[in-house]
């Protein structure tokens, strides 16, 4: 029934849930069905949901229902899958008729059950709960060929209290070393192979008894396919010297730490049943600087937390200038229903919220121009990810830019090959971007 069915993907959310799909996509694959990425091709619609905050709710719920008139043509079949089905399908289920194939996150076993089902009765199916969650190699990788992301780890053992995650995906489950190791292998020459998880620096201690994070990296980096490794999402607090030394003296780890820090006072990290104090975050970039003195750190925070005042605002101000890091994120507190701050008070009103998340963005950006302005006239490796054809150039990006968060290199060159590494002179930088031009440039 579904041998000549033509399958398209929409995923949603972050970069963990991108490596869920791109497994589901080699569970299709490996089926032999066929996949396309012009969804008004598509038979079959999986889209791979998020339900982070509520916002990211309503962009999977819209996505559903903007796609759903394609079943005017080719589209037959919607399958909702992921975080949204995971946590939320008792409310989902009855109103989102234009679905039909629920699945939570570890049911990628079931699709193709589920929608033998659905086109054997026409009836809607909810297989959230259904499937093993097992372990799966074969991958379709839907980033550029020149990197890609290994997911370590799902769940978390955190409890923030602003955070759904625990409720959806459930307690920190560290993958088999050896599972991580075949898939790393398997995914051929990868440029940048960028570390995932809800918390990677917990890795291994809910499967071995005891934390295998460094014995990971040391692994990984051993693969002659690997040229360099990323790391994203280390929890503060489980930055261990031995984690320090390992990215001070492992040539293939980027010199670029992701710590989600998530505030800087100490009143509301305890609400936020966050393990770190504004003392101790400054204490650990001094540590990393000493050690790495080139090192790149990237954070996350949230302002507008409930009962956050004034004051303690205006200190997370004073906080970035004086960690100076290089990239930052800053986000609205969300309220989420089923989480400890939720019924916290009082709650920031939104336009407050606005105020303060804006104000923390033009703080970093002046931060972010004094370090970029440091690289003018200096040469940095980067590694070409293709053409920028609205700037006319070609755009790469340095050690100290993640991919999708992080700023970008714009540079002139004679030729560029998307996944090589250049040498750049850089001419000029803004609070966000660098530019420049390979020696062999002539105007």
């Amino acid at each position: 029934m579904l041998s000549k069915k033509t399958f398209g993907v929409i995923s949603l959310g972050c970069d963990k849930n991108r490596v869920d799909t791109e497994k589901l996509l080699g569970r299709i694959q490996d089926k032999g069905y066929r996949i396309t990425d012009d969804i008004s091709k598509a038979q079959i619609l999986i889209v791979n949901t998020c339900a982070f905050l509520q916002s990211a709710r309503e962009e999977a719920i819209e996505t559903v229902l903007e796609y759903a008139d394609y079943k005017k043509g080719n589209l037959e079949k919607i399958v909702v899958t992921g975080c949204l089905p995971q946590k939320f399908i008792g409310e989902l289920f009855a109103p989102l008729q234009e679905a039909d194939v629920f699945l939570g996150i570890n049911d990628y076993d079931q699709l193709f059950t589920a929608l033998e089902q659905s086109y054997k009765s026409d009836a809607r199916q909810n297989f959230v709960g259904a499937g093993m969650d097992e372990y799966a190699y074969s991958r379709v990788i839907t980033t550029a060929e020149h990197y890609a992301y290994l997911k370590i780890a799902d769940g978390c053992y955190n409890h923030c209290t602003y955070c759904l995650i625990p409720k959806i995906r459930g307690k920190y489950r560290s993958y088999p070393m050896e599972n991580l190791v075949k898939e790393a292998e398997e995914l051929g020459e990868t440029s940048e192979l960028i570390l995932v998880a809800q918390d990677t620096t917990r890795y291994g201690e809910d499967l071995y008894g005891e934390n295998k994070f460094v014995e990971l990296l040391q692994k990984l980096s051993a693969l002659d396919n690997i040229q360099t490794i990323r790391l994203l999402y280390c929890y503060p607090e489980m930055i261990t010297d031995a984690l320090i030394d390992e990215i001070a003296n492992n040539p293939k780890i980027l010199k670029y730490l992701d710590i989600p820090l998530q505030h800087s006072e100490n009143r509301v990290l305890k609400l936020m049943n966050r393990r770190g104090t504004r003392e101790k975050y400054l204490q650990l970039f001094e540590k990393l600087r000493a050690k790495i003195p080139e090192i790149a750190i990237r954070s996350t925070f949230i302002s507008g937390f409930p009962t956050e005042t004034e004051e303690e605002f205006l200190q997370m101000q004073a906080f970035l200038e004086q960690a100076k890091l290089t990239n930052c994120g800053f986000f609205a507190y969300s309220r989420e229903p089923d989480t400890g701050a939720y019924k916290m008070q009082p709650q920031i009103h939104h336009a407050t919220k606005k105020r303060r998340v804006k104000a923390l963005y033009q703080t970093q950006a002046r931060i972010s121009a004094h370090i970029l302005a440091k690289y003018i006239g200096k040469k940095l490796e980067i590694v070409c990810d293709g053409i920028d054809y609205d700037k006319n150039c070609f755009v790469g990006r340095a050690y100290f830019n993640a991919p999708d968060i992080d700023g970008k290199v714009y540079f002139n060159a004679t030729q560029a090959m998307q996944g090589e590494r250049y040498e750049v002179l850089i001419t000029d930088a803004d609070s966000y971007d660098l530019y420049g031009k390979t020696e062999d440039y002539e105007e």
